[in-house]
């Protein structure tokens, strides 16, 4: 059975004459639906009745909607309300606004408002350099996105996007004091994004693209790097890509082999798996093989858009032209940024003596990980509860925190590899195992050690 998640959390209240003991029933009941009970509170206790406030994980939301319906298929208890604790964390949004200096007499207002702020005004317009020092452009970061790629959702449109955005940008302020925002265009035209994120731009140190679908990204990455005069960041490409290698580096450690000699299969050519494979390239890796949803990539493959073409000619120096099982034979490193249960348990099985499995599709991997673990060496997963994380949060808020500190405008590739570096050295060579290649999240070091790296590579 698949693990419990907090992100599908539930609260049942539940009531029930104290002399049959609901608290027993209702915890043989959800222990037997194969949910984790996280708390059990008792709401209000009278002589002839008790409720209950009982907080359990379920797998999925139709495993939380079956462990509802057996508490109220039993006849000793009556279930009065359910409440989802990700929608209730979600009320209202999770951003709001501050003010950093005080409002509070009139000598306030004249000087964070008027006329004080006139001066501020000319100042900026005399040098326009100013703004970077004298405005919020200094520690701010737009998070943009047209909601066509929704996490592994699809095209859910601006409005579905705006939870995940304002997430980013949370997580831009928890981790690096990076103060984001979500900007949700209501267009899916790359003429309209690229002009429209340049006017908006002057109020911005950096631009982070987000959820924009492949080949369309591209295009829109590269034009915005073109026009602007601050740092542009596809973090469905970049990040993911820089967290991949930082943890490859130390696997392979693990495994004690050199990236340039070994077979690496990649399943997956979108943004993700271009940028993957690019920085992989970039750090020595010599054999890759790529697959796309129609199936291996080589020199028979379409390429009319640019980045397929990066991948014809740097990629499958063989020129491999089988299956993803056939090609999995003998291979060292799988890394799936593509669809559930596209590997199987024999493939697995047919890869090289200690083998490295990323199998990062979300939520549903490549292959259930507890799988992949019998046979392969190190095995890593895109989910929180799963050992090995390739979580991009390792990355971009670090990568933002050193280009606004250095107050940089331009990303290079050379600059990523440093930071997939910075990241993967924040694991001491007594933390390393086969369980725990990447960092925590909540690790202070790896903001510190990725922003460090960005400001010594600009």
């Amino acid at each position: 059975m698949a693990n419990t998640s907090p992100g599908y959390g539930i609260t049942i209240r539940v009531e029930g004459r104290p002399e049959f003991q609901p608290v027993a029933e209702i915890t043989t009941i959800i222990t037997r639906e194969g949910a984790m009970i996280t708390a059990l509170d008792v709401a209000d206790s009278q002589l002839d009745s008790v409720v209950i406030d009982v907080t359990c994980d379920a797998i999925d939301a139709a495993h939380a909607e079956r462990i509802t319906s057996a508490l109220s298929a039993s006849p000793i208890l009556k279930v009065r309300k359910v409440s989802d604790r990700t929608f209730l964390l979600h009320l209202g949004g999770k951003l709001e606004v501050q003010s950093k200096v005080p409002l509070k007499t009139r000598d306030d207002l004249s000087r964070a408002y008027t006329p004080g702020v006139a001066r501020i005004c000319q100042a900026i317009a005399k040098d326009p350099a100013d703004a970077r020092r004298l405005t919020i452009k200094r520690n701010t970061v737009a998070v943009v996105t047209d909601g066509s790629a929704v996490l592994g959702l699809g095209n859910l449109g601006p409005a579905a996007a705006l939870p995940v955005m304002e997430g980013k940008a949370a997580l831009f302020k928890r981790f690096a004091d990076v103060d984001a925002w979500p900007v949700c265009l209501d267009t899916q035209d790359v003429d309209e994004i690229v002009r429209t994120v340049q006017l908006i731009a002057p109020v911005y140190g950096g631009i982070n693209l987000e959820d924009i679908s492949a080949p369309r990204c591209f295009e829109v990455e590269a034009r915005l790097r073109e026009l602007l005069d601050i740092p542009v960041f596809h973090d469905d490409q970049h990040g993911t890509a820089v967290v991949v290698l930082a943890a490859l580096r130390n696997a392979l450690k693990l495994v004690k082999k050199d990236l340039s000699k070994t077979k690496i299969v990649l399943s997956g050519a979108g943004a993700a798996g271009t940028a993957i494979a690019r920085l992989l390239v970039l750090a020595g890796a010599k054999n890759i093989i790529g697959f796309d949803s129609h199936g291996v990539i080589n020199k028979k493959s379409d390429t009319s858009n640019e980045m397929r073409k990066w991948f014809v000619d740097h990629c499958n120096p063989e020129q491999f032209d089988g299956t993803l099982s056939q090609a999995i034979k003998g291979a060292d490193i799988f890394i799936g940024v593509s669809a559930p249960n596209v590997l199987t348990e024999p493939d697995v099985q047919s890869m090289a003596k200690d083998a490295i499995v990323f199998a990062l599709a979300n939520p549903d991997p490549e292959i259930d990980p507890v799988l992949a673990r019998k046979h392969a060496a190190v095995v890593a997963t895109g989910r929180s509860d799963q050992p090995n994380q390739i979580n991009n949060v390792l990355a971009f808020p670090g990568i933002f925190r050193g280009l606004l500190d250095a107050g940089a405008s331009k990303i290079t590739d050379e600059l990523l590899v440093a930071c997939a570096d910075a990241i993967a050295s924040c694991v001491s060579e007594s933390q390393l195992n086969a369980s725990f290649i990447v960092p925590s999240v909540f690790d202070p070091n790896v903001v510190k050690s990725v922003a460090n790296a960005v400001k010594e590579s600009c």
